[in-house]
Order: structure tokens, then C-alpha cells, then sequence
């Protein structure tokens, strides 16, 4: 008897002291696969398609030539044009000095961005709503088309959403009591960097704001958010206020107009509808008080300042679909939460069905959107044409300069033509499309010429034209010169031009 008591006693204490530990190992997997799987879901759209077919439009451009330069050249250039993206231009060129310049090393860093801001919303959905809201939200942040986007784009649109993510979820942190000094140290330093990669962002703290009034949050917690959310805006005011003298380069975006309002206006339905499921109630932190703010705020703050000044494109407010997910991803959960309570092996089958059939819903538009047909235009197609139709000893211009764009990103394909127009290039200007001559200069050096290549816009896409130099640059070729050749691509037009004889 002894010794049979003796040999159990240890067994007992064993199960004894593995079962807490046993039990407490499930939750802590259930949430590491909640952010794991979306972060692992949004790379994998991320990286589907990412060369899109190995092109790059006007946008990316603009990125991967200032990429490209040094350090000095883009700090002089941000003196004169795209001040607002100088903190992302600085992290491309390094990215581009570390890994070299290609369309991975451009659009990388927007999937990482997309895949943290896509776990940032799964912890807050599980936080605030279960296992089943957290999964939904964060799987559906790479599924909504505005994001599917710019997902795959090189652009600082979804650093600013990963930020959003994070500011977000420290401050659900806070609010639920965990804090710390830290916390709101990281709070006020992610609103900081938010505003460096586009002030706009800046809106989430109006965002924030609406969680806390909802919430009834303690005053410590206001004075708080008080002091980093005004310190962050300190130290973006320089920026916004300088950036205030580049405004020129925003004049192209049209009014504010009714049916520019239809596509907010659907979002925050479908938002309104999420929160209602939600079932939110003032003063008590849930998924509504915190997506609703975030998805309805910054798009009714952008409308506010459109009809100041013409702001109004999506991408400036991406990080609110953040929101939209939160929202989308509680509705998902309230619906299983419904039927686990009559069947609980059925409801986990709900999260699984809603993936697939949004997935197959999507996938038209998944796929236009990973296609080059899905931005204006492409800059590399037209290039390898250039190459071909160039002849010895002939020259290039540019209509407008701004397509001078294709030459910055493949200097190799204009190799032997002459920018008969240009008298200071993109990078000693401190500009995107260099400096060129005045009409009468332009004019003469074309009358030099025997042939002349011509990049512009396809003609599905190109403008009117307005600026002098451009009018003097068609009117001199319609007069004096005959198309010999002419070939368009993804949105891009390269016409060979030869001079006609004289007329006896």
C-alpha cells in the first residue's frame, strides 16, 4: 500500500500542475492564429501578381526615379515639389540602395504595411468581439478593393493604414486598462510618422477622438491622448504649413461633386450596419465605437476640407477601411455567435463560407486590379519601344514633361536621342520632370532636327493640351514634320516624327 501511494502521489501532482498549463496553452495559440492567418492571407494577395506584369504607371514612377537618387538630391527637391512624401522617398532610397531598384523592392513594403494593418484589426476584432470577429476583420482587410489597390502599390498609402493600425490598437490597449507610459509614448510616435507619410492622416486623431467620447474614457486617459495626439500635430505643423506653398501640384484634383459622395456614402451604410450588429452602447468599448469613428471620421473630414480645397481622393483616407473591416468582421462574428448557439460544429463553418463567396464575388476585380490595365498608363511598355524606333543622331521631346517620367526610370532605352526641349534635368533642377527651354528656344532646336521621337499619352487618355511649350511642341511638328511611325502601349505613345522637304 505504501509503496502504491508513494507512486501516485507524484502522478497526481503532475496532472495536477500540467492541466492549467495545458489549458492555458489553447488560448494563447487561438490568439496568435487570429492575427497569423491574415497577416499570412493579406501577403499572399500581396504578393499575387506583383510585377503586374512588370509594369509601373506615372505614380509608381515618380517613386522608383526619386528612389534613385541621393539623399542630397532628394533633400533639394523636396524643397520644391512632393514635400508631402519626402519621410517615404527617404525610406525608398534606402530600400532601393539595399536591395536594388525593381517592382518587388517598390511594392514590398505596401503588402508588409497591408499584412500588420490586417493583424492590428484581428487583435482589436478578438479583443473587443471574439475569436470569430478578429479572423473576419483582418481576412477581410485584404479583400476590399480599395485596398486590394493599393496593396501592390508603391506608394506610402499603406504605411499610413499599417500606422493607422497600430495607433489604433494602442489605444484599445489603454482604454481596456493595460497602458502604460509606454504605450502612449508609441501612441504619439505612430501619429507622428502617420503625419510625415501624409498629414491627412492626421484626421485619425478627430477618429480617436469619437472612440474616446463614445467610450466616456477617465481623464487620465484624456489628458493623455491630449498631450500625444497635440505633440504628434506639433511636429507635423512645420510640414503641412510648407507644404502649403507646393499646393499647385493638388490643382488637378476636380470639386467636390454629388456623385463623388456615392462611394462614402455606401461604405458607411454597410459600416452603420456592422455597428448595428454590433449591438453598441454608450460608454462601453466595442467594436463599433472604435471602426465606426475610424471608417465615417476621416471620410466626413476629407469632404469638410474638399470643399476648401479639392482633396477628395480615396487613397488619402485608406487607413479608414480599416474601420469598415472591424465593422464587417463584427457582423461576421454576430451572425456566428447566432448560430453557435443552435449549432455549434455549423457556426465555425460561417467564417469559412463568407471568405469563399467574398473571395469569388471579388475575384473579377482581384484580377483587373493586378493587371496593367488597371492603372492609367505604364511607363516601362512604352520604353522597349523607344528603343526599338530610335535612329541614329534623333532627338526626343516630351508631351507634356511630365511624360518625361519613362526616361528617368529607363535612361538606357533614350541612349544616342538628344532632349532637344530640356536645359536642366530632374535631378539638378530638384524636380520630377526637369527644366526646359522657353517656346522660342524649343522651336528653334526642333527646326534643327530630321527626325524627332515624340513620347505622350495614348490618345484614349491624353488631355488637352495647355502649357506653351507643349502647344508650340505640336504646332511645330503638325507644320514641319510628317509621323512615320507610331506605336501605343498601356496608355503611352511614342510617334517618330520625319522632317518634310521644303517646299520649291
Amino acid at each position: 500500500m505504501s509503496i502504491d501511494r508513494t507512486l501516485r502521489l507524484p502522478s497526481r501532482r503532475l496532472n495536477v500542475g500540467t492541466a492549467p498549463i495545458a489549458e492555458a496553452a489553447t488560448p494563447v495559440r487561438r490568439a496568435v492564429l487570429v492575427w497569423l492567418l491574415p497577416v499570412l492571407w493579406t501577403i499572399a494577395l500581396g504578393l499575387w501578381g506583383l510585377s503586374r506584369q512588370d509594369s509601373v504607371w506615372r505614380d509608381e514612377a515618380a517613386t522608383w526615379q526619386v528612389a534613385e537618387r541621393s539623399a542630397a538630391e532628394i533633400w533639394h527637391m523636396l524643397g520644391n515639389v512632393d514635400v508631402v512624401h519626402g519621410c517615404y522617398y527617404l525610406l525608398m532610397h534606402v530600400l532601393f540602395d539595399w536591395f536594388g531598384p525593381s517592382a518587388t523592392t517598390l511594392r514590398l513594403p505596401s503588402v508588409l504595411a497591408t499584412a500588420v494593418a490586417a493583424a492590428c484589426v484581428a487583435v482589436i476584432g478578438h479583443r473587443l468581439a471574439g475569436v470569430g470577429a478578429g479572423l473576419a476583420g483582418g481576412m477581410t482587410v485584404g479583400l476590399l478593393p480599395a485596398v486590394q489597390f493599393y496593396l501592390q502599390e508603391g506608394r506610402p498609402y499603406a504605411l499610413v493604414a499599417a500606422g493607422a493600425g497600430i495607433s489604433t490598437l494602442l489605444l484599445v490597449t489603454t482604454l481596456q486598462g493595460r497602458g502604460r507610459a509606454l504605450y502612449w509614448a508609441a501612441y504619439g510616435g505612430t501619429l507622428l510618422l502617420m503625419g510625415l507619410l501624409n498629414w491627412l492622416s492626421l484626421l485619425i486623431c478627430a477618429a480617436h477622438l469619437g472612440t474616446l467620447l463614445w467610450t466616456r474614457a477617465g481623464r487620465e486617459i484624456w489628458t493623455r491622448w491630449t498631450i500625444a495626439s497635440v505633440a504628434a500635430t506639433a511636429c507635423v505643423l512645420p510640414l503641412i504649413i510648407f507644404s502649403r506653398s507646393q499646393s499647385g501640384q493638388v490643382s488637378w484634383i476636380p470639386p467636390l461633386s454629388w456623385h463623388m459622395l456615392i462611394g462614402p456614402a455606401v461604405l458607411l451604410a454597410i459600416g452603420g450596419i456592422g455597428a448595428r450588429l454590433d449591438r453598441p452602447r454608450t460608454g462601453r468599448l466595442s467594436v463599433a465605437a472604435v471602426g465606426l469613428p475610424l471608417l465615417a471620421v476621416p471620410q466626413i473630414g476629407l469632404i469638410v476640407l474638399s470643399l476648401v480645397q479639392p482633396l477628395f481622393l480615396d487613397r488619402y483616407i485608406l487607413y479608414s477601411m480599416l474601420g469598415l473591416a472591424l465593422l464587417i468582421g463584427a457582423a461576421i462574428g454576430s451572425a456566428m455567435e447566432t448560430v453557435r448557439r443552435r449549432n455549434p460544429k455549423a457556426s465555425k463553418g460561417i467564417l469559412l463560407a463568407a471568405i469563399v463567396v467574398a473571395t469569388a464575388a471579388l475575384l473579377p476585380q482581384t484580377l483587373a486590379k493586378r493587371s496593367p490595365a488597371s492603372r492609367v498608363d505604364d511607363v516601362l511598355a512604352i520604353a522597349s519601344d523607344v528603343q526599338q524606333m530610335k535612329g541614329p543622331g534623333g532627338a526626343v521631346l516630351f508631351i507634356p514633361s511630365a511624360r518625361r517620367d519613362t526616361k528617368s526610370v529607363s535612361p538606357n532605352a533614350f541612349a544616342g536621342l538628344r532632349d532637344i526641349a530640356l536645359v536642366e534635368n530632374p535631378e539638378t533642377s530638384g524636380t520630377l520632370k526637369g527644366v526646359e527651354a522657353s517656346p522660342d528656344h524649343i522651336r528653334t532646336a526642333m527646326l534643327a532636327q530630321q527626325r524627332i521621337l515624340l513620347v505622350t499619352d495614348a490618345t484614349k487618355v491624353a488631355k488637352p493640351v495647355t502649357a506653351e511649350r507643349d502647344k508650340m511642341k505640336a504646332a511645330v511638328l503638325e507644320e514641319y514634320f510628317a509621323p512615320v511611325a507610331d506605336e501605343q502601349v498601356r496608355g503611352r505613345r511614342v510617334t517618330v516624327y520625319q522632317r518634310l522637304a521644303p517646299a520649291h
